[in-house]
């Protein structure tokens, strides 16, 4: 693709959510929400072959009747109050249907089927910018509004992502659909608090970003797509062995590491709200994804598949990319529990 092309697409990406975040009129939110999504599609079909022309439709079916959907709610709202942003007058309905469309560009269940599908017929960077870059504007226009919205319904969205995340990837063997999974778990974290304390969703979100990043950048060293691939690492880039599983880990919210920490705050701010069985089913649901990432912590440092005498020199052979901020986002991705005092207050 043109480099100059390519400049005005991410610059359009980078500015649809920042349009979003900075706006306090309704239209304004949908118009970065339009730029987003229309500037993704390029990158989505950058490779002509069938799987990215059809992950491209459905990303682009998906997101457009969502932000149809958001649009008819914005104008309805108008018309009752001539306001171009939610009151604690505005009809519930209204709030649910934004709700819905909103869910709809996260991949919240049950509105979830499109986002691993999608994610796997897609290369991995385009996969790490839908998974990350994309969640940012959708979850600050809830934020704004996370007063007005009706918190069972919140947190059912919540719970059933969380469910749905945890169970679907136990079967996968594909990294794009696994870490796919894991971020509708994720994201249902952070949809469970939101009702009760916005700041700690927006503590998840940048959390979830730190630490999908370095696991993407590995990925993409390697071009690992699949368990099968990553269990020749031991072959290929003996290094990501090390870096892997404490990423991973983290990702899964075992203490001590950096991903215990959104986990920790949400049940703690969840059980000071009243919430005792929806917080237990959502660590038992924690348990679920936690297998799922030992289950590649296994593939790459516990197994080594039967190879023949010319593969196993492939580390003295080959010469794998670096990236020099990997170290420093495994560390941040791993090590920054000690911080949470500071990030919590």
């Amino acid at each position: 693709m043109n480099p100059i092309t390519l400049i005005i697409i991410y610059f359009t990406i980078f500015m649809g959510p920042v349009i979003t975040m900075s706006s306090t009129n309704l239209l304004l939110m949908w118009v970065g929400l339009e730029m987003n999504l229309l500037a993704i599609i390029p990158l989505l079909i950058n490779k002509k072959n069938p799987r990215s022309t059809e992950a491209a439709t459905k990303y682009f079916i998906t997101q457009a009747t969502a932000s149809m959907i958001l649009l008819l709610a914005i104008i309805l709202n108008y018309k009752q109050l001539g306001s171009w942003m939610f009151q604690q007058q505005t009809n519930n309905l209204l709030l649910n249907i934004t709700l819905i469309s909103l869910s709809m560009k996260l991949g919240l269940a049950p509105f979830h089927y499109w986002l691993p599908e999608v994610t796997q017929g897609i290369p991995l960077h385009t996969g790490l910018i839908i998974l990350t870059w994309q969640k940012i504007a959708p979850l600050s226009i809830l934020t704004q509004i996370h007063q007005l919205l009706n918190p069972s319904i919140v947190l059912t969205l919540a719970i059933l992502s969380i469910f749905i995340g945890a169970w679907g990837g136990l079967n996968q063997t594909q990294t794009r659909k696994i870490m796919a999974f894991s971020s509708i778990t994720h994201m249902g974290w952070m949809i469970a608090i939101l009702p009760y304390n916005p700041t700690i969703t927006l503590l998840n979100l940048t959390i979830y970003i730190m630490m999908t990043v370095p696991m993407f950048i590995t990925l993409m060293i390697n071009n690992s797509t699949s368990i099968n691939s990553i269990s020749l690492l031991w072959n290929k880039t003996p290094v990501m062995m090390i870096i892997i599983p404490p990423i991973l880990m983290s990702l899964g919210g075992l203490p001590p590491l950096t991903g215990f920490l959104p986990k920790w705050v949400t049940i703690t701010e969840l059980l000071k709200n009243n919430c005792p069985i929806l917080t237990t089913t959502m660590a038992i649901m924690a348990l679920l994804n936690l297998f799922f990432y030992t289950r590649l912590i296994y593939s790459t440092s516990m197994t080594m598949f039967p190879t023949n005498n010319n593969s196993k020199m492939l580390s003295h052979m080959a010469h794998p990319k670096y990236n020099p901020t990997l170290p420093l986002m495994t560390i941040i991705s791993t090590l920054t529990l000690p911080l949470s005092p500071q990030l919590i207050m």
